[in-house]
Parts: structure tokens; sequence; C-alpha cells
């Protein structure tokens, strides 16, 4: 059976609770574990490590004494480390420090230097962010860039004449030289609307001038998660024919057509192509939705969208990425990651963009199951963009976060004490009622976004 059929058998619901609970498990358990081997280097002894809360499933204690154990109830995990008073490391269990030794006392969270409880703290976003980069960088790696001269390794069906073939050396399009597909971008622009080009190649030694698609077709390259598109049927690997009855030539058509529908309905035709080569024709209806992008300048701009991306009808032969270029790439895809974050943040806050742009579990766990139907490579993605997410909102100054952990180090390393236990309780429970609301207002969020505005 097939991922489809599996998808059918259970139930897209049960499919999107399952990638989310895989997923939300890796993360957490990477993110736990920061902290737990950190905290192991830094001499602070952990008696729990846990994947999941509630009634333990699988315990094993190992040689440093910590109890490895798999839980009932999989969303989240935590560490307790010796002296801790809960899962949360909220306060410590003052009967058990009491007995302890000065020197038992520095294998506790509470009785080790701040510098250590600092870097354990710590540990587990850095952990995410690790996680993170390193999956990128083996994308990039695994990937790696189209490889000079550009040569064709593969073509996408089309509904014009392509005659271009695997293996063909692209020298020139219209005439103009290039040598990268950096450069066929450049022409982007200054090529004319037609639904096909001309290409020099070179094929088996000889130099040939052949009839191609356009280099920015209506081709569907991806269809977006939760967009109209994608709600209407439309796949990737679909050529948009026709919008309200106007022929689109090339993916710019597109954009500017359903722009300027401001969210009036649109009738697309669409040529998918079939097993048996010709193709078909099929017919769809939808409304584009108000989106808000961030702009390469900074700043948000709200822009009416399907949900398409477009791109090359062909994938060129590529070549690996050494260790060091994919390293840089993936720690700069983390650094886009949380820049983005932190403005689409600050811009909801602010009121610039809705409220519809912060996903909550319901989001979440969508995604994560869309994401798991369209193959491993896609939720591994997936889960490497969540982990970044979910270090750098622990990141956060709010107590019961590690963020609000630092805080509270560094007000001890400041005062040369820590906060009263009265205090460290109103911040404990401020902290919690934060989240707890954060999760409510998700929730409701999602609710509203999906089911009712729709």
């Amino acid at each position: 059976m097939d991922i489809s059929g599996i998808i059918a058998a259970f139930g897209g619901t049960t499919w999107a609770l399952a990638a989310f609970i895989i997923s939300l498990s890796v993360i957490v358990a990477v993110h736990e574990y920061g902290h737990y081997i950190v905290g192991r280097w830094c001499g602070i002894k952990a008696d729990v490590f846990s994947v999941g809360f509630g009634k333990p499933l699988f315990q094993r204690t190992d040689k440093h004494g910590t109890v490895w154990q798999l839980a009932a109830l999989p969303f989240g995990g935590y560490v307790k480390f010796r002296g801790d008073a809960n899962a949360a490391s909220a306060g410590e269990d003052g009967e058990v420090m009491s007995t302890l030794s000065p020197e038992e006392r520095r294998a506790t969270m509470h009785g080790a230097p701040i510098w250590a409880r600092a870097l354990t703290v710590a540990a587990g976003p850095v952990f995410n962010f690790i996680l993170s980069a390193l999956i990128f960088a083996a994308f990039f790696m695994v990937n790696g860039s189209a490889k000079e001269p550009l040569t064709v390794a593969e073509l996408s069906p089309m509904p014009v004449a392509v005659d271009l073939q695997m293996g063909d050396q692209i020298t020139a399009v219209n005439g103009t030289d290039i040598a990268s597909l950096e450069d066929i971008a450049a022409l982007r622009d200054t090529l004319p609307r037609t639904p096909t080009l001309v290409y020099d190649v070179i094929r088996d030694g000889d130099q040939l001038t052949v009839e191609g698609p356009h280099t920015s077709p209506p081709l569907v390259v991806a269809v977006s998660i939760d967009s109209a598109a994608q709600d209407a049927g439309i796949e990737a690997g679909d050529v948009v024919l026709t919008i309200d009855g106007e022929v689109i030539t090339v993916f710019d058509d597109m954009i500017e057509k359903v722009a300027e529908t401001q969210g009036k309905p649109l009738a697309l035709e669409v040529w998918r192509p079939t097993s048996g080569g010709n193709g078909e024709v099929l017919n769809f209806t939808l409304e584009p939705r108000a989106t808000d992008e961030r702009q390469a300048g900074g700043g948000f701009e709200t822009n009416y969208r399907i949900g398409l991306r477009g791109g090359t009808f062909f994938e060129p032969v590529t070549e690996a990425l050494s260790p060091v270029p994919a390293v840089t790439g993936a720690v700069s895809q983390v650094g886009l990651i949380i820049v983005s974050s932190l403005d689409g943040l600050w811009n909801i806050v602010t009121g610039v963009i809705g409220t519809c742009n912060l996903s909550g579990p319901v989001g979440i766990a969508t995604t994560a199951g869309t994401m798991a139907s369209l193959g491993a490579s896609d939720f591994i993605w997936f889960i490497a963009f969540i982990s970044t997410a979910v270090g750098l909102v622990n990141l956060f100054p709010i107590p019961i976060l590690d963020g609000g952990h630092l805080v509270l180090h560094a007000y001890e390393a400041v005062r040369r004490r820590p906060p009263s236990a009265r205090i460290m309780n109103w911040l404990m429970f401020f902290g919690l009622s934060v989240v707890l609301f954060v999760m409510v207002f998700g929730l409701a969020n999602d609710i509203w976004c999906r089911f009712v505005l729709r």
C-alpha cells in the first residue's frame, strides 16, 4: 500500500496526529538531551530523563543512576535533575536537599555554580538549533548545487513542444549566453512572454538550436500547505492553462491575474500529465486568500495568493556541496528562520498583520501530517524548521521557560542571591499562566482561522 493508501485507510486526522507526535517527540528528546548531557558535563546529575508524561511504559537505569523512560502521554518530555521539586525544575526539593552533603549538593541543579546551571539551561535551545543546522547541512550536501555548464538532468511533462533532452548542456536562451540557473533567473524580466523560447544546446558534442518552454512557465512546482490551491486539489506537476478564460503563458501572468481579483473566485483550467503522456485538462474554482508576505527590505505586504510555487521545467545536474559551504548555508538558514519568526511575531503583536499568521497546535499538526504525506525528506525538513522555532520560543524570558530561568540566573549573579521563595512562586505562577494563555489562544486562533473564516 502506498502512502496515500495509508492516509485513506487511517484518516487524515489520525495521520496528522501521528506525524505531530513523532516530530514533537524527536524535537523534545533532542532538547532535553541537551539539558541532560551538558548538565552531566557540568557535574549535575539527572534522576529521570523522560520522553512523554504520565505513567512510564518503559524504564532503564544507566550507570550514572539516571532513569530513562518512555511515558504514556507522548506530548513532550523532561529531565528531572537531582534536587528538583518537579519536572519543570521550578524550585528545589527541600527534604532531599537537606539530607545531602556539600559534595552531593554540588551535583544538584540548585547547588551547582551559576555558570553550570546557566550552561545546562541554555543547552536545550542550543541543541534544537544544532539539530536544525545538521539537517539543513545534510540536505544541502545531498542535493548539492547546479553543475556548470548547466546540464539537463530531468524534464517535467509539458503541454507545449519540448525538444530539449536529458544530457543537453544549455549555452544560450533566445540568443543570450547563460551558464547557470542564476543566469536564467536574471533573464526573467527581459524574455518575451511567449509559450516557447529558443535554446542553444550542446548535445553529444554537437551545437544545436532547439525549441523549449519558457524558462518560467505556469508550471506548479509545489503547492503551499493550507492554501486555496491545496484545498481545491491542484497538484505539483500541473500546468495552468487559463484563468477566467485568459491564457496564461508564464508564471508571472498568473501572479498578476490572481492579484487583480482581490479575492474574488477564479476559474482555472489546468493541464495534468497522465501515464499515457497526453495529459488531461481539469477545471478548478477557488478563491485567492489574503496573505501577509515578508518583504526583502523588511516589513510585510498583504497580497492575494492561491498558494502555487513555480520554477523551471527541468531539473539540472547537480554536484555535492562540501561540508563547509553546506554548514555555512545551514547556519544561515537557521538564522533566517529566527529573524523571520521574530519579525512576524512582532508584527502580529503590533497589529501590522493578522493573528491567522500564527499557527497553534491544530495548524502545526495539520502541517506535520501534510509534510509527512509528501515524503520523508519533506517531513525531516519540517522537523528541522520546527526545531528552530521550539528553541527560539524556549529562549523567551518567561518564567518556567529556559529563557526565564536564564534571566533568574542573571539576577542571582548580579544580586549574589536568588529571588525569595515567595517571589519565585509568583513568577512560576505568572509564567505558567502566560504559557497556558498562549496555548489556549493558539488553539482558538486555529479554529477561528481554519474553520470559521473559510
